[in-house]
This record gives structure tokens, sequence and C-alpha cells, in this order.
């Protein structure tokens, strides 16, 4: 967005402010956590993405004041701006997890979610020898809700190709009712996971973990009070997240902490020179990177037609999309709007497994992440679309 707004406004009139010296591109890590790629190809120095010419305010948002326009941050400094973009991301709370963080000091356990424990992950799967390999999915809001899962039929897919999978039981303990919120992609998903035998335990909540005894303990939501311990050979943790801290009990909060915007426009409902973008937002769709690409563009619309003193004119359909990877060569690509209806880019069905879509997965989607979304230059696939879907219902 600092890249689109340079080119609205002037460099000199834009400022980041931004703590992390690194950058890196997350949805890579699930390919991380499996070994088909380096954590090192995921990261670049955060001085070589912010725009040139754009003063980039190395310290972390303590406090946001929108009743005075201002910004503080941890170390003092009072910024006032004209208008403001909230792109805070989501919080990771490992420690909501009885014996956690600590527990990723000993062996077997990982989580992609993390770039301090993806490659634990890899660690792990690679130590596997036989018994019970857990994956979970926490009862709160996830970014990359395929993530927790994709991790799973890669970790199949490695022990069948080293011969281990006759010793290995693989479960899936997931907090939600259904195994993928789109009903498309969910029932090939459960094709998937009967053709590989794998286990799926619905409404099970990862709530303690014990690695001196390699054992993790899940809450069966539906059943209050009542809990199950799994042992474990390797565990994949997703953490619980939440709103950043900054946002929780803030006048530009909803009720839960989420940034409250119009849907439609990314336009704060109360603060009108206020907007946001990504998962720190209330809006209703999965909280992706491909969200975010559709969303830049419409918030760059929004942004210069407020400045003009207009009414908005471009509005977010709630496109985001989930390469779901099945295999170190296969990728279900999910694509759907705020409805949980299927808004699919190519001209096919891509509830299948396709090796083309783990091309794009693998390849095509972090060269334009780095060349494309980071300049301002990509946003979302919406145009690509329609010429592909040209003649069609």
């Amino acid at each position: 967005m600092s890249a689109r707004m340079k080119r609205r406004v002037g460099a000199e009139n834009v400022a980041v402010v931004e703590p992390s010296e690194s950058h890196y591109y997350q949805p890579i890590w699930t390919l991380v956590g499996a070994g088909a790629k380096t954590l090192r190809s995921s990261g670049r120095a955060t001085a070589s993405v912010v725009p040139s010419g754009v003063k980039w305010i190395r310290s972390r948002v303590q406090e946001i004041d929108p009743d005075k326009s201002t910004v503080r941050t941890d170390d003092g400094k009072e910024i006032s701006y004209q208008y403001l973009i909230v792109a805070l991301g989501i919080q990771l709370h490992y420690e909501k997890i009885k014996g956690l963080p600590e527990a990723f000091e000993h062996p077997r356990i990982g989580s992609n979610y993390s770039v301090k424990t993806v490659e634990k992950t890899w660690k792990a799967l690679q130590d596997f020898k036989e018994g019970n390999a857990i994956f979970s999915f926490p009862n709160t809001p996830v970014k990359c809700a395929g993530a927790p899962q994709k991790i799973m039929y890669l970790a199949d897919a490695y022990l069948r190709k080293t011969g281990k999978r006759p010793k290995a039981n693989i479960i899936y303990n997931t907090s939600l009712p259904v195994l993928f919120g789109i009903k498309k992609y969910a029932d090939s998903l459960w094709d998937v996971v009967r053709a590989r035998d794998l286990t799926i335990n619905l409404r099970h909540n990862l709530t303690e973990v014990w690695p001196d005894r390699r054992e993790a303990v899940f809450e069966k939501l539906d059943s209050p009070g009542e809990t199950v311990v799994f042992e474990y050979e390797l565990l994949h943790v997703t953490p619980p997240m939440g709103p950043p801290e900054v946002l929780k009990g803030n006048p530009l909060s909803d009720p839960a902490g989420w940034l409250d915007l119009d849907r439609d426009t990314l336009q704060h409902r109360t603060y009108p020179n206020v907007f946001g973008i990504g998962d720190c937002t209330n809006l209703p769709t999965a909280k992706t990177a491909a969200a975010v690409a559709a969303q830049s563009s419409v918030l760059d619309r929004t942004i210069s037609k407020v400045m003009k003193k207009e009414k908005p004119d471009k509005k977010y359909d709630g496109y985001t999309s989930c390469p779901l990877v099945t295999s170190y060569s296969t990728v279900i690509l999910a694509e759907f709007d705020y409805n949980g209806q299927p808004l699919e880019t190519f001209p096919i069905d891509q509830s299948k497994e396709r090796r083309t879509m783990y091309h794009m997965k693998a390849n095509v989607m972090p060269h334009l992440y780095w060349h494309g979304l980071l300049r301002g230059l990509w946003g979302g696939p919406g145009p690509y679309r329609r010429i592909m879907h040209l003649g069609m219902k």
C-alpha cells in the first residue's frame, strides 16, 4: 500500500511504521516445513522492500489515537497523519496452550506459523520413525486456514516416499466442525483423506503439551469438560490467534478487537480517514495473502476517491484463495467470496488435484508477491478471471 500511495501523493508524504528488519513471504512456510523450500528463500531485508523515498520508521506501534489522528511508537515518537492504513496483521498466541512455547525446546514438535519454529517441523518430520503424527487447528480465527492440513498431506507424502508410512498414524485434530469451510473443496479433501488413510477428529482443540512424555491434551468441544490425551512422535502446532494488542479496546476496533471496516470499501466505519487491510480487520472472509492482494486494489481506489472528496465506487467481494497443497506435486486451488461461493480464476474444475497449481503455488506466487504485490502492481486475479471466463456463465 505504501508503493501505491507513493504514486498517489509522492514518496515524501508516505511513511511506514514497521519494527522488523526482515520481511518474510509466509505462505511458502508450508513448503519450508516439509523440506521443499528453504527458510532463507522466504525472507528479504525490510530495507529492500520499502519503496524508495518512503520514510521507514523502525519502531513498533504502541498506540493509535484516531480522535487526534496520531500514532505513538514504543520509543516515544508521536506521528500525526492525514490518512492512516492499518495493516497490523494477526497475533500468534502460543502461550495460550499450556506448556508452550517452552515445548519447542524439545524435539518432535514444530509449527509452520513462526520463523523460529518452521524448521523444527522439517526436523521432526525427518526424525519420525513410527507412531502418531498429529496436526492441530485452534479454536480461534487463523491466517491461512488451510495451512494446518497442508502440512499433514505433505507429511503423508514424505513418509510414503521414505517408506515409513506403514508405521505412521496420521491424525488431524481440528476445532472446526468441518474439514474445510467451502463444501466443493471439502468434498475433494475428504476424498484425499480416505484415499490416504488419514484420521480426522473434528471439534478437538489443543489445550496442553507434555513434551517430556510426548503427549498432547485436546478438549472435545462438543463435550464440555471432556479431554483426550494423544501420544505423539510428531506434533505440528497451529497456535491460537487474535487481533493485535494495539487494537484491543481501541476506538478503531469492534467488540472482539478487530479493525472495524466497511466490508465493501475497506474504509473505517467511524473514522473516514482510517482504512485497513489484511488479517487485522473484521472483514468476513478468510485471512490470506490472496485476500490482501484483492483488497489492495479496492483500497487504492477507495482512498483516491476519499482524497478527492468523492464517494468510493469500487467494492471488495470478499475474494480470497487457499492453495491446498496435497502432495509435493499437487494442489487444490480453492478460491471463493464473502458468500462462501467458489470464485475461480481458471475455466476448469479447481477442486481437483493438479500439478500446474502446485507449480503456481511454489514458484509463480512468490514471484508475484515480491515483484507484483509489494510494488503495488498486483491487485489479485480479478481482471484475468473475467478474460478467462468470457462467454461462460
